[in-house]
């Protein structure tokens, strides 16, 4: 494929949030959230993150647009020379219209091809796999992909709250709405806010290092598995959803508009997904050996899916090193369809790169589970 990453970027709003302080950034929590939270945080492995907030007033800093511009700011092209730009993320600031169209609008400019990609955290990397195809096939001479966040106003209290219809106390002080439930406050304490950005060209940069994209496989395992993350929606007891647009009809809220996720469906499935059914058919369509992966950069949510992880690719034959493992989850946090970037923007700014490197790059994303991978070569 004829097509280089020759310029990384990443933005990442305010200063790192540690966990003692996420009360300042996404309100007090009460007795049960608590617990959650205490939970969550000591499974997951992440102590600092970063949120689009001001923890003083409780406003938003960034757009989602606005982060995401940014971070192609942080590339070094003029808006007037970019000839394509292809956007993804799953918390686009509006439904309509699309969510590259706002970043362009962002940027300013001239005139350019607007790509928006929806989904969950594959949508960065599908966004990627336009721009890249889009130069190798000399459609465009550049292009521009990323990958953003605006996850903290789905997090804040003040959004639950909104969002929350309080079941009345006859039906019972126990029972609590679905804005409040596990499946809404175990993401509460994962998902953070952020960008990335690539540019794409049909050459490597002169006189410095570049990444030649030689495949990017994205698949989808939703024929035979039922939703696990989700928003707009609520889950029925048979796996199905029902849409925000036949909620509302019938004149409820019920939380349809926070983030949830069936963590047993995933617990259960998600590794096995990603290496036996995934990475199965990408090793065998392109012949990879793990002696040829001199860096493995894998997407998860949480520290507790790394050992699991690890195993499951030893038991299939596919042992990486862990001293060629990279992620700076637990210093940069989850930030969905942003991570992939910001987790390759560090390690491309680390100087630990060397031509000829090849990198492995793990993209999953719970939604219906999907899965992509791409390999990355040095040049």
């Amino acid at each position: 494929m004829n097509a280089f990453i020759t310029a990384i970027s990443a933005f990442l709003p305010g200063e790192p949030v540690e966990n003692d302080a996420l009360d300042a950034y996404l309100g007090k929590v009460e007795r049960v959230s608590a617990r959650t939270r205490q939970m969550i945080l000591a499974g997951n492995g992440i102590q600092t993150r970063y949120y689009a907030l001001d923890p003083s007033t409780g406003e938003t800093t960034h757009s989602n647009a606005e982060l995401a511009a940014e971070s192609v700011r942080g590339l070094g092209i003029e808006p007037e020379a970019l000839a394509c730009l292809c956007c993804g993320t799953s918390s686009p600031d509006q439904l309509m219209p699309g969510h590259a169209s706002m970043v362009h609008g962002a940027l300013g400019g001239g005139p350019c091809e607007v790509v928006s990609t929806s989904g969950i955290c594959l949508s960065g990397i599908t966004a990627m796999k336009y721009a890249a195809l889009s130069v190798a096939s000399g459609i465009t001479e550049n292009a521009v992909a990323t990958g953003s966040e605006l996850a903290s106003t789905y997090m804040h209290q003040d959004f639950f709250q909104v969002t929350a219809q309080r079941k009345k106390k006859s039906d019972s002080d126990k029972q609590r709405h679905a804005a409040f439930s596990f499946e809404a406050e175990f993401l509460r304490w994962m998902l953070s806010d952020g960008a990335g950005a690539v540019l794409i060209e049909p050459e490597p940069a002169q006189g410095k290092l570049s990444l030649r994209i030689d495949w990017i496989e994205l698949t989808s395992h939703a024929h035979q598995l039922e939703t696990c993350m989700y928003a707009g929606a609520l889950k029925q007891a048979g796996g199905s959803l029902v849409g925000w647009r036949e909620h509302l009809r019938a004149g409820r809220k019920d939380g349809i508009f926070t983030i949830k996720q069936d963590a047993r469906l995933l617990n259960h499935e998600i590794i096995r997904v990603i290496v036996e059914e995934s990475f199965s058919l990408a090793r065998e369509r392109h012949d990879l050996k793990p002696e040829q992966i001199d860096w493995f950069l894998p997407h998860y949510s949480s520290e507790f899916f790394h050992e699991p992880l690890m195993e499951k690719f030893i038991e299939a034959g596919f042992s990486v090193p862990k001293e060629k493992w990279f992620t700076n989850l637990h210093t940069k946090g989850n930030t969905g369809s942003a991570s992939f970037y910001i987790m390759l923007e560090e390690l491309f700014s680390s100087g630990k790169l060397r031509q000829g490197d090849r990198i492995l790059g793990m993209i999953p994303e719970s939604g219906r589970f999907s899965v992509g991978w791409m390999l990355l070569t040095v040049v």
